[in-house]
């Protein structure tokens, strides 16, 4: 088995050889995405809440999920959803119990991430869908591209395209948009349609210069176009 080291924030993300090229595509981006998405609520949530915050049941359900966020950060993911008995109430309770708040929508987001990083893939689509939309450019599409790997995880792919562009477009930034273009296009590229994939990967080369992700671009177009 041969294994690829990335960043640490990113994790470390093992390939077999042997996988086909979708599954390999699989394996490394939901892993990927996950890894945004998660950066995504440890830097933008707490703004996200603090801007929403008022007395009462706001103010009831953000002590509540304090406890949860950190067993989030410390990939304890089932006590993030379920609690620990005692001081943590867990994700799956704050949605139930302050249903209508801010923190309860957020909460929602943990609880797909809870459980697609546990490839309880069927729980995190329900999770993802039913997250509440907010017109921004970072939470929100960085959502819908978690749900488009989710789909993708469990073989939908004409799904998972269609939610990685829409959060492409979505987001209409250099951090999130060249990523979801990456992984419709290597979609693309595994299922034969080499086209269409050299036009996503021409897009990110010339609109999203300024990404890391931009530098690799002739790598890839050569390989799609041999």
């Amino acid at each position: 088995m041969a294994k690829k080291q990335v960043k640490k924030e990113e994790e470390a993300i093992a390939l077999d050889v042997q996988l086909t090229k979708t599954e390999a595509f699989i394996e490394k981006n939901l892993k990927k995405i996950l890894c945004v998405i998660g950066a995504v609520i440890v830097v933008v949530v707490a703004g996200f809440l603090w801007n929403n915050y008022k007395n009462g049941k706001e103010a009831d359900a953000q002590q509540a999920i304090a406890k949860s966020q950190q067993a989030f950060a410390q990939q304890q993911y089932e006590q993030a959803l379920n609690g620990d008995g005692t001081q943590s109430a867990g994700f799956l309770r704050i949605i139930d119990e302050y249903s209508g708040t801010k923190t309860a929508n957020v909460a929602k987001l943990y609880a797909a991430l809870c459980y697609a990083k546990t490839e309880k893939y069927d729980e995190a689509i329900k999770m993802f869908e039913g997250f509440s939309q907010e017109d921004d450019q970072m939470i929100s599409p960085a959502s819908l591209a978690a749900l488009g790997n989710c789909y993708i995880q469990k073989g939908q792919n004409d799904k998972g395209v269609d939610m990685l562009l829409k959060a492409a477009k979505a987001a209409n930034n250099d951090a999130i948009t060249p990523l979801c273009l990456l992984q419709v296009a290597e979609v693309y590229e595994a299922d034969g349609k080499s086209d269409k994939a050299v036009e996503l990967y021409k897009e990110i080369k010339e609109k999203h210069f300024r990404s890391p992700l931009s530098a690799d671009m002739d790598k890839y177009i050569e390989r799609a176009t041999k």
